[in-house]
């Protein structure tokens, strides 16, 4: 005969619904749910990294660009539904964490539970020792304290009376600490998130970099942080300093690199000078300059067809290789016809068949620039974003290549221009970075290595100490006296459980059984 349940009222739906939500199994499944969605954010270019790629993405795949900038693939960290999945895990783990707080703190203040009335059922040893029970039950109590048990002491209802410890409840607070650090990381990461901000910019010597929006090469901040909330600051890279390993075993290994800088701050009188060096940034207010990178930037001369310099100004190149072969671009739009540069930069150079040019060192030990040239349109009034660092060669026409050396000029074909190298100076790249939440990131990841620590490597276990009947024995007295002496024997059992799958108190029990039976022996 079959039964039907009544209706679930709505209250009885939202509490069926929150059990749902805030039960482990959820909480795991909405932390790999969030692993998932955030493989997007490393695949696809981010417009609060680089919104010139995220452009350049959307260019070459017309169809599918759009599709997936509706859906938020190229702002991953800030679409709808990342956020829905972050602040479900974080419920989830509110409603995991709090209940049992309240749970773990009663287990704290109550007493250890009653010995069971059958201790043979839990295994253990049971023998008999001589002795007064409230002496035998004495020594076994102040035996588990020195050990640091909880004990209390209770008698049954047919007189037997027991020792009750208990031990290991640091296991559950590590629990408990482990999972309210993952709430403090997800707090950690989400102001972050909101409030930080993180930007990139390359500086030549002798140049300077003002703390503003339009001074970054790539900027991007969290939903509520803003151009005014940038710290007030400028610097001037005086000199960059850098020395490569000469020897064998590391050749070409950096053993020296720094930044000199002089910094100006509002309010401030009188400018300071710093050195910035790999893991030791400069800090101001909540900002963090940090040394990132470094490079070259070869001083170029370029002359339209009429002759005059239309640029005179080192072109920043960016390395490719741990010897500073480097690539970069140069253009030039205000010469008839407009001129465009690709270069090689070697600041020790060679050529091979197999590799072509290329450098061998990453010092300026012999520097050559590889120049291929176009005459044409750049495409600069196209309205599209274009890098500092690609050409568009679309609509352009190659006139050749060359490579120069520091001194030397080419003069183009069909007297389009020259370009001239004259020298090279050193460039070194800079994030600057406010992340407001890594603090309490950082203390929350400590509290959860020591939480799981403690929950891995201590046992919550029971043991139960028993004094059974006493039983009198005749025992005859020393020679040359009379009569005998009743002397009392009491049945002691010993028994534990350890509250973790895999784990015993076995070693607990043989240790109270060896102590008590030494004691009169």
């Amino acid at each position: 005969m079959s039964t039907t349940l009544p209706p679930m009222s709505q209250r009885g739906f939202l509490r069926w619904l929150w059990r749902q939500l805030t039960s482990m199994k959820t909480a795991l499944i909405l932390l790999f749910l969030l692993a998932i969605v955030s493989i997007p954010g490393s695949y696809f270019p981010q417009r609060g990294t680089n919104p010139i790629l995220v452009d350049q993405w959307i260019a070459d795949y017309p169809r599918l660009g759009p599709i997936f900038d509706s859906i938020g693939l190229f702002d991953v960290f800030g679409s709808p539904w990342y956020s829905a999945v972050y602040i479900l895990l974080f419920i989830s783990l509110i409603g995991c964490v709090v209940p049992r707080l309240g749970v773990h703190w009663r287990a704290m203040r109550s007493q250890p539970p009653p010995a069971p009335k059958n201790l043979s059922r839990l295994g253990g040893s049971t023998f008999e020792i001589e002795g007064e029970v409230a002496t035998v039950i004495e020594n076994a109590r102040e035996l588990l304290k020195k050990d640091h048990w909880r004990t209390v002491i209770g008698q049954d209802a047919d007189g037997s009376r027991w020792v009750s410890a208990e031990k290991g409840y640091l296991r559950e607070t590590g629990n408990l600490v482990f999972h309210f650090s993952l709430i403090l990381i997800l707090v950690g990461v989400a102001v972050g998130g909101l409030f930080g901000w993180r930007g990139n910019v390359i500086v030549r010597e002798g140049e300077g970099f003002s703390n503003t929006l339009t001074q970054y090469d790539a900027w991007g901040g969290g939903r509520l942080s803003s151009a005014e909330s940038l710290p007030e600051f400028s610097f001037t890279l005086e000199s960059f300093n850098v020395e490569f390993e000469r020897g064998n075993a590391q050749e070409g290994a950096p053993r020296l690199f720094e930044a000199k800088m002089i910094v100006d701050r509002p309010g401030v009188e009188g400018s300071t000078t710093h050195l910035v060096e790999v893991n030791e940034p400069l800090v101001i207010d909540s900002a963090k300059v940090f040394l990132v990178g470094h490079g070259y930037a070869p001083h170029l001369i370029v002359r339209d067809s009429k002759g005059q310099v239309v640029l005179d100004d080192p072109v920043v190149f960016l390395p490719q290789d741990g010897n500073f072969t480097s690539t970069g671009v140069v253009k030039v739009p205000d010469s008839e016809p407009q001129l465009g540069f690709r270069g090689l930069f070697l600041p020790t150079s060679a050529i091979t068949e197999e590799l072509g040019p290329h450098s061998i060192f990453p010092a300026p030990d012999d520097v050559s620039v590889f120049f291929g040239a176009w005459a044409g349109n750049l495409g600069l009034d196209s309205g599209i974003s274009q890098s500092v660092y690609t050409l568009n060669v679309d609509d352009m026409t190659q006139l050749g290549l060359e490579s120069l050396q520091v001194g030397q000029t080419w003069r183009l074909p069909e007297g389009a221009g020259s370009i001239e190298l004259t020298g090279y100076e050193r460039w070194a790249s800079f994030q600057i970075a406010s992340d407001p939440g890594k603090e309490l990131a950082l203390i929350a990841s400590i509290l959860a290595i020591v939480g799981l620590s403690l929950s891995l490597f201590i046992q919550r276990r029971r043991v139960w100490v028993k004094i059974g009947q006493v039983v009198e024995v005749d025992q005859v007295t020393e020679q040359g006296s009379s009569g005998t002496v009743k002397v009392g024997r009491v049945k002691v059992e010993v028994a534990g459980i350890a509250k973790a799958s895999g784990h015993d108190a076995i070693e607990q029990v043989d240790n109270i059984v060896e102590t008590l039976k030494g004691q009169t022996a």
